[in-house]
């Protein structure tokens, strides 16, 4: 069931040539490029909540400023200016409408990318393709799903980074 909504809700990653969001848990993300970083301070601070896991919240290790810090986790995280939820997708963005928001941004791993993707309630996937290969590592997503992307913009960085803006488009069952 699709979440109708007029809330935006937008996944954000940097991923390597060869489609890693990272080598391992606790591989933080200070291999991408400058313009991917501006990138997602300027797009998480618009939006002003962040949604990640735990294992995502521990490679940053401490809250974002500026920003409504929520991560998925069994356990309370003890630092101020982050909650903690277990909430499912529609449910979290039901209570975060509430709170007048109107945007949040999903910051990783693949476990809570693949949740929102599933509970589709992602309207638009912010990429960077980082000129690197890792050979192995983590992928975005942890299940088989099909879905449709349009293309809404493409920027290519001095360094060779591409900056996708993909619209997703649901249309149908999720196979």
């Amino acid at each position: 069931m699709m979440y109708n909504k007029p809330m935006r809700c937008f996944i954000i990653a940097a991923l390597s040539a060869d489609g890693y969001i990272a080598k391992n848990d606790t591989h933080a993300a200070l291999w991408t490029s400058k313009e991917d970083k501006k990138r997602f301070v300027d797009l998480t601070k618009h939006a002003g909540v962040v949604v990640m896991g735990s294992k995502t919240w521990k490679t940053l290790g401490r809250p974002l400023k500026e920003r409504v810090n929520i991560v998925y986790s069994s356990h309370k995280v003890e630092e101020e200016g982050v909650e903690t939820t277990s909430l499912s997708p529609v449910e979290l963005l039901k209570e975060l409408e509430d709170r007048k928001f109107q945007e949040v941004a999903v910051c990783g791993g693949s476990h809570i990318y693949t949740l929102f993707m599933k509970a589709r309630v992602v309207d638009t996937l912010y990429l960077t393709v980082e000129p690197l290969i890792f050979g192995e590592g983590i992928r975005m997503f942890r299940e088989e799903m099909h879905y449709t992307l349009t293309l809404k913009g493409v920027e290519k960085t001095e360094n060779g980074a591409l900056l996708l803006e993909y619209k997703v488009n649901y249309g149908g069952p999720a196979n």
